[in-house]
Protein backbone atom coordinates (compact mmCIF):
# COMPACT_ATOMS: atom_id res chain seq x y z
CA UNK A 1 0.00 0.00 0.00
CA UNK A 2 1.23 3.58 -1.22
CA UNK A 3 2.06 5.66 1.73
CA UNK A 4 0.30 8.78 1.25
CA UNK A 5 2.75 12.42 0.73
CA UNK A 6 3.04 14.45 3.91
CA UNK A 7 1.50 18.29 3.38
CA UNK A 8 0.85 20.35 6.22
CA UNK A 9 -3.10 21.54 6.03
CA UNK A 10 -2.73 23.29 9.16
CA UNK A 11 -1.59 23.74 12.56
CA UNK A 12 -4.19 24.36 16.24
CA UNK A 13 -3.26 26.11 19.02
CA UNK A 14 -5.76 25.59 22.07
CA UNK A 15 -7.43 28.46 23.87
CA UNK A 16 -9.67 26.50 25.64
CA UNK A 17 -12.02 28.72 28.32
CA UNK A 18 -9.94 32.15 26.63
CA UNK A 19 -10.96 32.16 22.46
CA UNK A 20 -11.71 35.76 23.11
CA UNK A 21 -8.24 36.50 24.35
CA UNK A 22 -6.32 34.45 21.76
CA UNK A 23 -8.55 36.47 18.72
CA UNK A 24 -7.66 39.30 20.26
CA UNK A 25 -3.94 38.15 20.85
CA UNK A 26 -3.28 36.94 17.42
CA UNK A 27 -5.20 40.27 16.11
CA UNK A 28 -2.66 42.40 18.19
CA UNK A 29 -0.08 39.87 16.15
CA UNK A 30 -1.15 41.16 12.82
CA UNK A 31 -3.30 38.41 11.60
CA UNK A 32 -6.50 38.26 10.00
CA UNK A 33 -8.52 35.89 11.79
CA UNK A 34 -12.04 34.48 9.98
CA UNK A 35 -15.35 35.21 12.24
CA UNK A 36 -15.89 32.82 15.14
CA UNK A 37 -16.85 29.14 14.03
CA UNK A 38 -18.56 26.78 15.34
CA UNK A 39 -18.29 23.04 14.64
CA UNK A 40 -21.13 20.68 15.47
CA UNK A 41 -18.68 19.36 17.63
CA UNK A 42 -19.17 21.93 19.71
CA UNK A 43 -16.18 23.48 20.16
CA UNK A 44 -15.15 27.15 18.42
CA UNK A 45 -12.56 28.42 16.15
CA UNK A 46 -10.64 31.35 14.18
CA UNK A 47 -8.46 30.55 11.50
CA UNK A 48 -5.05 32.44 10.26
CA UNK A 49 -5.80 31.39 6.29
CA UNK A 50 -2.45 31.14 4.09
CA UNK A 51 -1.69 30.44 0.43
CA UNK A 52 -1.75 26.42 1.45
CA UNK A 53 -1.99 26.06 5.10
CA UNK A 54 -3.52 27.85 8.14
CA UNK A 55 -3.37 28.66 11.85
CA UNK A 56 -6.13 27.18 14.03
CA UNK A 57 -6.93 28.67 17.23
CA UNK A 58 -9.64 26.28 19.06
CA UNK A 59 -11.55 26.67 22.16
CA UNK A 60 -14.13 25.63 24.14
CA UNK A 61 -17.57 26.13 22.71
CA UNK A 62 -20.06 28.60 25.08
CA UNK A 63 -21.53 25.84 26.72
CA UNK A 64 -18.52 24.48 28.11
CA UNK A 65 -15.80 21.45 27.27
CA UNK A 66 -18.05 19.22 24.63
CA UNK A 67 -14.93 17.53 22.75
CA UNK A 68 -13.09 14.87 25.42
CA UNK A 69 -10.20 14.61 23.41
CA UNK A 70 -9.53 18.51 23.89
CA UNK A 71 -9.22 18.44 27.38
CA UNK A 72 -5.94 16.90 28.66
CA UNK A 73 -4.16 19.26 26.63
CA UNK A 74 -2.84 22.76 28.18
CA UNK A 75 -2.71 26.19 26.45
CA UNK A 76 -0.64 26.01 23.42
CA UNK A 77 0.56 24.52 20.30
CA UNK A 78 -1.20 21.32 20.32
CA UNK A 79 -2.76 19.89 16.68
CA UNK A 80 -0.17 18.92 14.14
CA UNK A 81 -2.66 18.25 10.83
CA UNK A 82 -1.94 17.19 7.44
CA UNK A 83 -3.88 17.11 4.18
CA UNK A 84 -6.07 14.47 2.51
CA UNK A 85 -8.17 14.26 -0.18
CA UNK A 86 -9.55 10.68 1.33
CA UNK A 87 -9.70 10.06 5.00
CA UNK A 88 -10.88 6.61 4.79
CA UNK A 89 -7.99 5.83 2.37
CA UNK A 90 -5.60 7.67 5.31
CA UNK A 91 -7.20 5.22 8.01
CA UNK A 92 -6.71 2.17 6.16
CA UNK A 93 -3.42 2.95 5.39
CA UNK A 94 -2.30 4.25 9.29
CA UNK A 95 -4.61 0.74 10.39
CA UNK A 96 -2.21 -1.34 8.44
CA UNK A 97 1.21 0.44 9.91
CA UNK A 98 0.16 -0.26 13.32
CA UNK A 99 -1.19 2.64 14.35
CA UNK A 100 -3.62 3.82 17.03
CA UNK A 101 -6.21 5.20 14.52
CA UNK A 102 -9.46 6.25 15.66
CA UNK A 103 -12.24 5.79 13.39
CA UNK A 104 -12.96 8.60 10.71
CA UNK A 105 -15.12 11.61 12.15
CA UNK A 106 -17.10 13.91 10.03
CA UNK A 107 -18.19 17.21 11.23
CA UNK A 108 -19.17 20.79 9.96
CA UNK A 109 -19.47 24.59 10.89
CA UNK A 110 -21.89 27.02 9.58
CA UNK A 111 -20.50 30.26 7.97
CA UNK A 112 -21.92 32.96 5.91
CA UNK A 113 -20.33 34.49 2.70
CA UNK A 114 -22.26 37.49 0.88
CA UNK A 115 -25.39 37.08 3.26
CA UNK A 116 -25.92 33.28 2.32
CA UNK A 117 -25.13 30.30 5.00
CA UNK A 118 -22.98 27.16 4.53
CA UNK A 119 -21.89 24.34 5.81
CA UNK A 120 -18.59 23.82 5.90
CA UNK A 121 -17.98 20.50 5.93
CA UNK A 122 -14.42 18.54 7.14
CA UNK A 123 -13.75 14.48 7.35
CA UNK A 124 -10.74 13.76 9.71
CA UNK A 125 -8.73 10.77 10.48
CA UNK A 126 -7.19 11.00 13.81
CA UNK A 127 -4.59 9.19 16.00
CA UNK A 128 -5.68 8.53 19.45
CA UNK A 129 -3.90 11.48 21.49
CA UNK A 130 -3.47 9.37 24.21
CA UNK A 131 -0.97 6.99 22.38
CA UNK A 132 0.94 9.81 20.91
CA UNK A 133 3.31 11.81 22.83
CA UNK A 134 3.49 14.97 20.60
CA UNK A 135 0.02 16.17 21.04
CA UNK A 136 -3.19 15.69 18.41
CA UNK A 137 -1.85 14.00 15.06
CA UNK A 138 -4.40 13.94 12.08
CA UNK A 139 -5.68 14.14 8.37
CA UNK A 140 -7.88 16.15 7.44
CA UNK A 141 -10.15 16.17 4.02
CA UNK A 142 -11.99 19.32 3.57
CA UNK A 143 -15.21 18.58 1.77
CA UNK A 144 -15.55 22.14 0.59
CA UNK A 145 -12.43 23.65 0.38
CA UNK A 146 -14.01 26.59 -1.13
CA UNK A 147 -15.47 27.58 1.76
CA UNK A 148 -12.15 27.53 3.72
CA UNK A 149 -9.56 28.67 1.73
CA UNK A 150 -10.60 32.29 0.43
CA UNK A 151 -8.62 34.91 -0.96
CA UNK A 152 -10.46 37.77 0.88
CA UNK A 153 -8.88 35.97 4.50
CA UNK A 154 -5.50 35.92 2.79
CA UNK A 155 -4.25 39.20 3.27
CA UNK A 156 -2.81 39.61 6.99
CA UNK A 157 -1.54 43.24 8.06
CA UNK A 158 1.55 41.18 9.38
CA UNK A 159 2.31 40.02 5.88
CA UNK A 160 2.44 36.34 6.93
CA UNK A 161 1.93 34.27 3.63
CA UNK A 162 2.68 30.47 4.83
CA UNK A 163 3.47 28.34 8.18
CA UNK A 164 7.05 26.88 7.24
CA UNK A 165 8.66 25.20 10.03
CA UNK A 166 6.84 23.61 12.82
CA UNK A 167 9.04 22.31 16.41
CA UNK A 168 8.71 19.64 18.20
CA UNK A 169 10.54 19.58 21.42
CA UNK A 170 11.61 15.55 22.16
CA UNK A 171 13.55 14.19 23.95
CA UNK A 172 14.54 11.43 21.39
CA UNK A 173 13.82 12.69 17.86
CA UNK A 174 14.88 9.39 16.32
CA UNK A 175 12.41 7.17 18.04
CA UNK A 176 9.88 10.25 17.58
CA UNK A 177 10.23 9.95 13.83
CA UNK A 178 9.32 6.60 13.65
CA UNK A 179 5.67 7.77 14.13
CA UNK A 180 6.32 9.85 10.58
CA UNK A 181 8.11 7.15 8.50
CA UNK A 182 5.05 4.67 9.91
CA UNK A 183 2.33 7.67 8.32
CA UNK A 184 4.53 8.39 5.14
CA UNK A 185 7.44 5.96 4.51
CA UNK A 186 10.76 5.77 5.61
CA UNK A 187 12.10 8.47 2.99
CA UNK A 188 10.18 10.89 4.59
CA UNK A 189 12.61 11.86 7.51
CA UNK A 190 16.17 12.99 7.30
CA UNK A 191 18.74 13.42 10.21
CA UNK A 192 20.07 17.01 10.40
CA UNK A 193 22.99 17.90 12.73
CA UNK A 194 21.07 16.26 16.20
CA UNK A 195 17.49 17.27 14.49
CA UNK A 196 15.10 14.85 12.34
CA UNK A 197 13.50 16.88 9.79
CA UNK A 198 10.39 16.17 7.47
CA UNK A 199 9.80 18.41 4.42
CA UNK A 200 5.28 18.89 4.58
CA UNK A 201 4.48 20.86 1.24
CA UNK A 202 5.45 24.36 2.52
CA UNK A 203 6.43 24.04 5.66
CA UNK A 204 9.03 21.71 7.81
CA UNK A 205 8.49 19.57 10.81
CA UNK A 206 11.29 19.53 13.15
CA UNK A 207 12.02 16.98 15.93
CA UNK A 208 14.84 18.58 18.28
CA UNK A 209 15.86 17.93 22.01
CA UNK A 210 14.31 20.48 24.48
CA UNK A 211 18.03 21.40 24.87
CA UNK A 212 18.37 22.28 21.76
CA UNK A 213 14.58 24.19 21.18
CA UNK A 214 16.02 26.20 24.37
CA UNK A 215 19.16 27.03 23.23
CA UNK A 216 17.46 28.44 20.22
CA UNK A 217 14.67 30.91 22.28
CA UNK A 218 15.60 31.03 25.19
CA UNK A 219 13.13 32.96 27.47
CA UNK A 220 10.71 33.01 24.62
CA UNK A 221 10.58 29.53 24.55
CA UNK A 222 7.45 27.20 25.52
CA UNK A 223 6.58 25.78 28.96
CA UNK A 224 6.58 22.58 28.69
CA UNK A 225 4.03 22.32 31.36
CA UNK A 226 4.95 18.80 32.51
CA UNK A 227 5.09 17.21 29.33
CA UNK A 228 8.64 15.04 27.96
CA UNK A 229 7.49 15.65 24.25
CA UNK A 230 5.21 19.10 22.73
CA UNK A 231 4.77 21.34 20.07
CA UNK A 232 6.80 24.50 20.83
CA UNK A 233 7.09 26.64 18.19
CA UNK A 234 6.08 27.61 14.44
CA UNK A 235 8.02 29.42 11.76
CA UNK A 236 5.63 32.34 9.76
CA UNK A 237 7.10 33.02 6.13
CA UNK A 238 6.43 36.66 6.02
CA UNK A 239 6.60 39.41 2.96
CA UNK A 240 8.71 41.76 4.29
CA UNK A 241 10.61 41.36 7.56
CA UNK A 242 10.84 45.25 8.02
CA UNK A 243 7.68 45.63 6.74
CA UNK A 244 6.17 42.93 9.86
CA UNK A 245 8.41 44.75 12.63
CA UNK A 246 7.08 47.83 11.50
CA UNK A 247 3.73 46.33 12.12
CA UNK A 248 4.70 44.68 15.32
CA UNK A 249 6.66 47.17 16.88
CA UNK A 250 4.30 48.08 19.68
CA UNK A 251 4.04 44.51 20.94
CA UNK A 252 5.88 44.03 24.29
CA UNK A 253 8.42 40.70 24.30
CA UNK A 254 8.86 40.52 20.42
CA UNK A 255 12.66 40.17 19.81
CA UNK A 256 14.61 41.41 16.32
CA UNK A 257 17.07 39.14 15.58
CA UNK A 258 19.30 39.02 11.97
CA UNK A 259 17.02 38.00 9.46
CA UNK A 260 13.75 37.13 11.94
CA UNK A 261 11.50 38.32 14.64
CA UNK A 262 10.61 36.02 17.90
CA UNK A 263 7.61 36.43 19.77
CA UNK A 264 7.83 34.86 22.94
CA UNK A 265 5.79 32.09 23.82
CA UNK A 266 4.11 33.88 26.22
CA UNK A 267 2.78 36.46 24.43
CA UNK A 268 1.43 34.19 22.01
CA UNK A 269 -1.06 31.39 24.09
CA UNK A 270 2.67 29.31 24.46
CA UNK A 271 3.71 29.24 21.19
CA UNK A 272 6.78 30.62 20.44
CA UNK A 273 6.61 32.44 16.88
CA UNK A 274 9.17 33.16 14.68
CA UNK A 275 8.55 35.38 11.58
CA UNK A 276 10.96 35.09 8.69
CA UNK A 277 11.33 36.05 5.21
Amino acid sequence: MTSPSPVLDHVVIDARDRIGEAEQCFTSLGFLLTPRGRHSLGSVNHLAMFTTNYLELLGFGEHGPARPELMPFPVGLNGLVFNTTDADLVHRQAAAAGLPVLPVQSFSRPLTIDGATHDARFRTTRLDPSKIAMGRVYFCEHQTPGLVWRREWQTHPNGAQAIARVVVATGNPLRTAVLFRDLFGGNAVADQEGRCVMTAGAAQVELAPPNVVSAEFGEAAAEPAGRAEYMAALGIKVRSLPATAQRLRSVQGVHAEPHRLVVPASAAFNTTIVFSE
